[in-house]
């Protein structure tokens, strides 16, 4: 080493104007050897020619855009209208041409799901139309395959492509010999809801279920047309998509099931409704699906109104899921059933015999309550009417012990109605008498062997209801003895529903001394009459063609304080017309007159205004 740092030090003093020789190594166990020259032989062959080099790839091969980026590789026109600085522009081309050299198909989605996550959309579609028209390292073109071009899709979903636009893609997807599948046409779908192209959406989804498998619709394709329709109001075909989706297994979203709801409320469908309710209730996976609380509310309405009692009790069921999710949610949500609106599914029970709707209404409604508040007395008075139109007598009479144990105490005698039999308490007296004597005998027995039990139970607005119910089947007889055994049997005084009863079960029968002699009896206990002891005691004259007699009793009613009331007046004027009584006809008008100077309001709509006295008139002859 040192003789060759010598030799070098000499060669640079000799030839200073000369560039410096170059060492051939400065490796110690390096072999150099020169390289001998070839003789050439006169008698030899001559040598083959040379081959050509390789022509490239075929451009038709595998990418039928490479033709068109041969020679360059990098468009520039989709700058040319670009309003980004043209330096940006160079910087993203060459960072787009860095990527396209470096990613494969792998690489590429893995970086479009990146940017999917960061919403890089005009970046993913810039970079994949560069990719597309590039080679790979190998110098092939590069293949995309599907779910490529579905991020491609998307990107032009997000900055919104037309749906021609997106149709155009997929058309370009079979050109490399890529089949797309339900996600492409799904994005597809998607632009034409942003359109609301609902034909081109109908006639996309009956191509994919002709397609195959590999394009079936799922239940995002078939939401995304459900909800295009029921936006055009277009309820029957949404619903056989609807029925599509169901059959073919696939979970109902959300969404599309509350405006499913919605429409159908609109369109007043009730029986669609259920049947589509039923059916989600029966999959598992569609079986938590649970309209809003306010759109519960609305359904439960319209279900009464129209007297569904099946989807009032889907209504029902969904409130009380909604209960339930609630309180275990954290923080807690509580709702809370309107008890308005659980009478007025109570009375839908009743006239539509539906013992189900009955019991789910008492028990949300005591969920709600949580033994905090007893229920309103209407409440049980629309549970009472419920299971006497059942012809569940026992639970009626159950319901009347529930209620009597509530409110007996804070019943008033402004309130004596709750428990009258001729209002509150008649659908059980139809109930009672339903078969006639056979279910009053029944009944009466049964509250007898209620009173011997421990603790015993005896009720007076029970018996009143058998006495009532006599009366309605002419049996005086039953009603008299009836009422003797409320003193008699259970060691109960008769109260004034009682021996209203009793005046109307004598005026039935014409006997209005009979009838007259009952209320001169109670007014001598002490009892004070009603307005109804009055309505009856007239009721009974005009049974027996006795106006003036009814006239009377009409004159001292009012004298009393009580004002009668327009179907007693009513039945009394056409009582005298028919009797040609044109005295008492007379007396009727002058009845009227002295309302109408007593400024008795009639209901009217204003009531600071005094009603003429044409209105009476007009009233009496309706």
């Amino acid at each position: 080493m040192a003789m060759l740092k010598k030799t070098r030090t000499i060669f640079k003093t000799l030839n200073p104007t000369k560039p410096s020789f170059k060492s051939i190594s400065t490796f110690r166990l390096l072999n150099q050897e020169p390289q001998l020259a070839e003789t050439h032989d006169p008698q030899a062959p001559p040598p083959p020619p040379p081959q050509p080099s390789p022509m490239p790839p075929n451009p038709a091969f595998g990418s039928p855009m490479y033709n068109e980026n041969w020679r360059s590789p990098i468009p520039s026109s989709p700058f040319a209208q670009s309003l980004i600085p043209m330096a940006l522009n160079q910087w993203s081309s060459g960072r787009m041409a860095a990527l396209t050299e470096t990613l494969d198909a792998q690489s590429l989605m893995n970086l479009f799901s990146d940017w999917t996550a960061s919403g890089k959309w005009n970046e993913m579609k810039q970079l994949f139309e560069t990719w597309i028209k590039s080679l790979d390292k190998f110098g092939k073109p590069n293949r995309p395959d599907v779910s490529l071009y579905n991020h491609y899709l998307r990107a032009n979903l997000m900055m919104g492509a037309s749906a021609a636009d997106m149709l155009d893609i997929v058309a370009q997807m079979e050109d490399y010999a890529v089949e797309p599948n339900t996600a492409s046409f799904n994005l597809v779908i998607k632009a034409m809801l942003q359109a609301m192209e609902v034909e081109a959406a109908e006639k996309m989804l009956e191509r994919m279920l002709q397609s195959g498998k590999g394009s079936m619709p799922n239940d995002e394709s078939y939401g995304l047309v459900v909800t295009m329709l029921l936006k055009q109001d277009n309820i029957d075909a949404a619903l056989k998509y609807i029925d599509l989706t169901l059959k073919s297994g696939y979970m109902l979203s959300l969404s599309v099931f509350i405006e499913c709801v919605r429409s159908c409320l609109t369109k007043r469908r009730v029986d669609t409704l259920v049947s589509i309710i039923e059916r989600c209730k029966t999959m598992d996976q569609n079986r938590a699906l649970c309209p809003t609380w306010n759109l519960c509310n609305d359904l439960a309405q319209f279900a009464i109104h129209n007297d569904s009692s099946k989807l009032a009790f889907c209504s029902l069921e969904f409130m009380a899921r909604l209960i339930a999710r609630g309180e275990n949610s954290r923080p807690p949500i509580f709702h809370s059933v309107d008890e308005g609106l659980v009478v007025s599914t109570l009375a839908t029970a009743g006239r539509t015999y539906s013992p189900t709707l009955l019991k789910a209404s008492w028990q949300i409604l005591r969920r709600c309550l949580d033994q905090k508040k007893t229920p309103n007395p209407e409440t049980y008075l629309a549970k009472i009417y419920a299971h006497a139109s059942l012809g569940d007598l026992e639970g009626a009479f159950r319901a009347l012990k529930e209620l009597e144990t509530a409110h007996s105490n804070t019943a008033t005698d402004e309130d004596d109605n709750l428990f009258s039999p001729f209002t509150s308490l008649y659908p059980l007296v139809v109930a009672c008498c339903k078969k006639g004597f056979e279910t009053l005998d029944l009944v009466y027995f049964q509250l007898e062997n209620l009173s011997r039990d421990n603790p015993p139970y005896k009720s007076v607005a029970a018996l009143n209801c058998i006495i009532l119910g006599c009366a309605n089947i002419w049996d005086l007889d039953r009603a008299y003895q009836t009422f003797e055994a409320i003193s008699s049997a259970f060691g109960l005084s008769p109260d004034i529903h009682s021996y209203n009863a009793l005046i109307y079960a004598f005026g039935k029968l014409k006997k209005t001394a009979e009838a007259s002699k009952v209320l001169e009896h109670l007014v001598s206990l002490g009892l004070k009459p009603n307005a109804m002891s009055y309505h009856l005691l007239v009721d009974a004259h005009l049974i027996n063609r006795d106006p003036k007699s009814a006239l009377s009793v009409l004159d001292e009613m009012v004298d009393l304080g009580f004002i009668p009331s327009r179907a007693t007046l009513r039945k009394t004027r056409r009582r005298c017309i028919r009797e040609m009584d044109y005295e008492s006809n007379d007396r009727v008008d002058s009845l009227a007159r002295k309302l109408h100077d007593m400024n008795v309001r009639w209901s009217l709509p204003s009531p600071s205004v005094d009603p003429p006295l044409a209105t009476y008139q007009l009233l009496l002859w309706l």
